[in-house]
């Protein structure tokens, strides 16, 4: 029976514009499903919706609204005189008629439900009124002299689509309104801040995808010259890339952050496949007729690259086990485009071949006279191999220097520091920390039947005491509605239910709604001075521990939520999650390797990529780089792109030891061939790579920095470490089989 790569070869040599007819199809399809691609940039792409945690968080942001929240800056000299509040009166009443706009909230509500309804005509008025309003309250609106806030909920459930519309209509019912002189109006907030970064992460997706492009496109045309056509790994990239694309719409994937670092890799990877088939077919087109090139290497390489393929995919699979989305995501958009570009190099170079009628440098040249870089790795590989072990010793002591010191590498999880620092959503959000302080609430969701009952008020008082007394250096202040209730009865908590509920009943819907929702849902808000994310993460552990002592009264629930608790649950997420996945990276791997080779050579591979992943955390040590959700990834990657190199390797020397019989010379002529096409292959992805030094999330750019280096320890691995692994397994496998030999029992004579 005949393998599909020769069927697929037949079909190529056979029917080549038949294929290249359904090849157009698929690009042309991949084209529409380009233009249905979306961006992910809210907390969906670090949570995970169906957890309790998720679930939780979800109930904290539709109740108490930070998931949609618009907030308009107003700066002027006295953000609380006369003119500004008429200003702010009229522009509220201009957005409650916006669509999708749930509710406006600022100072100049407070001030009218505290004057009869009406705002102060004088500067005397608003001194008396603001009098009477809860010092919290006029906190929340007003932080500083010089500027005030007007907060807008968007209807919950809207889609991207209408969220952006409505954002886009507040943005330009600002821009129009009549400001007064000396004053100035933005728009920030969560909703801003979101759609901000997807038109930043839009642009710098297509940055990214070009100046990668541009970069391979001069890596190739400087290494691969000793082909026809060296150009023509870099269009089967770009025709991989559109379809992945094109994949990706038509499937409703959303792109992540995440998701966007995985496409130089995509374009390394992608260049990689191409190499390696237009380097075979160069050889063997200088062997003979074209259509027998093109059989020798669908039959060769095929197979090899597939292999190499399947145990990248294998590094990458563990990442969907990741409790972050957004990490499931990139091994999704990883996978995709691996197997997208290794199909359009196994189908495109051979039918490009055949179509062109492509004509090798030196045809019919029996064997390619080895040049100076072939000759000069091959000669390396042979001296390496021939003396293994010193050099094993010293690449195994470095990577367990590496495993030591990961542990100890931070790891940051603050959305702020992954965006670009100039955008103005991020300018406007920092503007108001630097007055306000920490603008990161600490939030304690409480839950339950009767959250507004006079036991579980007591309780919030005396857990706010009790938490401000133990964590007197990181929470500044608490509000919640107890403490409203408090102010607004004189100073005191009612003693009776029917006294609450009169306080209750007569307090402003504007000033409960922070704060309590129903009879169900509940929340405390702590202030908190500027932290750190370890420092939050710890903070957090802790309010769990004085949840626990300091119960709330039974039937009620409570626990940290809100950003303060997504981003820290995320530090433990990654921390827990990073050393499974590498692990199951290996183990993957090495289940590809065995089911297809079935000998002890298949675990040659294994030594580099062992060595590499922990050469990774002695260059971030070195460097003093952290985690992110992103480098979280980086153990996966590694093992992926390390598995590629050197299992081609390992395929190519098999090749070679059956045909030569000789351990060295199978060394020496696999090195020589595909040595050279690995480095080429190898640089190039480092040249797709570095291009995420051009991007202007910071996210992105250090994560560029680390698969740089990542890529060029796996090229070292598998041209370096690789022949040494291979000639210490090849003499265990010689071993083996000589135990098996010798213990045997004789024949029987008949």
């Amino acid at each position: 029976m005949r393998s599909p790569f020769t069927l697929l070869a037949g079909l190529i040599n056979g029917y080549p514009k038949v294929v290249a007819g359904l090849l157009l199809v698929v690009l042309v399809a991949s084209l529409y499903g380009t233009t249905l691609i979306t961006m992910e940039t809210g907390t969906d792409g670090y949570l995970d919706g169906s957890t309790p945690f998720g679930q939780s968080y979800n109930t904290y942001t539709t109740t108490f609204g930070s998931s949609d929240a618009v907030i308009i800056l107003v700066e002027s000299d006295d953000s609380t005189g006369v003119e500004q509040l008429q200003f702010l009166d009229s522009l509220e009443s201009d957005l409650r008629r916006q669509q999708h706009v749930a509710s406006v909230a600022s100072i100049a509500d407070l001030v009218k439900q505290a004057n009869g309804g009406r705002v102060p005509t004088s500067a005397a008025e608003v001194i008396a009124v603001k009098a009477q309003v809860p010092a919290s309250l006029l906190e929340r609106y007003v932080p500083s002299n010089t500027f005030t806030l007007v907060q807008v909920a968007l209807d919950q459930g809207l889609s991207l689509d209408q969220s952006t519309a409505a954002l886009d209509n507040i943005q330009s019912l600002v821009s129009s309104s009549d400001v007064p002189p000396g004053t100035t109006v933005s728009v920030t907030g969560s909703s801003a801040f979101a759609q901000q970064m997807g038109t930043e992460m839009g642009t710098s997706t297509g940055t990214l995808v070009g100046v990668a492009m541009l970069l391979l496109v001069g890596a190739v045309g400087l290494l691969f010259g000793y082909v026809s056509h060296r150009f023509l790994p870099v269009l089967m990239v770009g025709i991989g890339l559109v379809i992945t694309f094109g994949v990706l719409g038509l499937a409703g994937v959303k792109i992540t952050m995440a998701a966007i670092g995985a496409f130089p890799i995509l374009i390394g990877l992608g260049v990689d496949y191409a190499i390696q088939f237009h380097a075979r077919l160069e050889e063997e087109a200088r062997k003979g007729p074209l259509p027998v090139a093109v059989r020798e290497t669908m039959e060769n390489t095929g197979p090899a690259v597939f292999w190499a393929m399947v145990a990248t995919t294998m590094g990458f699979a563990p990442l969907f086990i990741s409790p972050i989305p957004m990490i499931g995501g990139f091994a999704f958009v990883a996978i995709t485009g691996i197997v997208a570009c290794y199909a359009v190099s196994l189908v495109g170079i051979p039918l490009i071949a055949r179509l062109t009628g492509y004509r090798p440098k030196g045809v019919h040249t029996e064997v390619r006279q080895a040049t100076g870089p072939d000759r000069l790795l091959a000669t390396l590989s042979v001296r390496i191999a021939k003396n293994p072990l010193p050099l094993l010793a010293v690449v195994g002591l470095v990577a367990l220097l590496g495993v030591a010191l990961d542990p100890s590498i931070p790891i940051s999880t603050d959305e702020n520091t992954f965006v670009p620092q100039d955008m103005p959503a991020l300018v406007q959000m920092e503007k108001v920390s630097r007055s306000m302080g920490s603008t990161t609430p600490v939030p304690i969701l409480v839950r339950g039947d009767g959250v507004d009952s006079l036991d579980t008020l007591r309780w919030m008082l005396e857990f706010e005491d009790y938490a401000l007394t133990h964590h007197a250096d990181r929470l500044t202040g608490a509000t919640s509605i107890a403490d409203l209730v408090v102010q607004y009865h004189g100073g005191t908590l009612p003693s009776t239910e029917s006294e609450l509920r009169a306080v209750l009943d007569a307090m402003p819907a504007s000033a409960k709604e922070p704060y309590l929702s129903g009879h169900g849902t509940a929340q405390i808000s702590f202030g908190s001075t500027t932290m750190d994310m370890p420092v939050q993460a710890a903070l957090k552990r802790q309010l769990e521990a004085d949840l626990a002592y300091v119960s709330p009264p039974v039937g009620i629930q409570a626990e940290p939520s809100g950003s303060f608790a997504l981003f820290t649950n995320l530090i433990g997420d990654i921390a827990n999650n990073k050393d499974r996945v590498t692990v199951l990276g290996f183990v993957g791997v090495l289940a590809v390797l065995l089911l297809v080779y079935r000998k002890v050579h298949a675990a040659a591979p294994l030594i580099p990529i062992v060595a590499v992943v922990g050469w990774n955390a002695v260059a971030m040590t070195v460097l003093g780089m952290e985690y992110t959700p992103l480098t979280a990834v980086l153990g996966s990657m590694t093992i992926g792109v390390a598995a590629e190199y050197t299992i081609l390797v390992l395929e190519r020397f098999l090749e070679e030891k059956e045909k030569y019989g000789d351990v060295f010379v199978a060394i020496e002529h696999s090195v020589q061939r595909i040595g050279r096409a690995i480095l080429v292959s190898g640089l190039a992805t480092a040249a797709g790579f570095s291009a995420l030094f051009a991007s202007n999330f910071p996210l992105i750019s250090n994560f560029g920095v680390t698969t740089v280096f990542a890529v060029l320890f796996s090229l070292t691995g598998a041209i370096v470490v690789m022949p040494a692994a291979l000639v210490v397994m090849d003499r265990i496998q010689a071993r083996l089989e000589h135990r098996r030999s010798v213990g045997s029992p004789a024949p029987v004579s008949p």
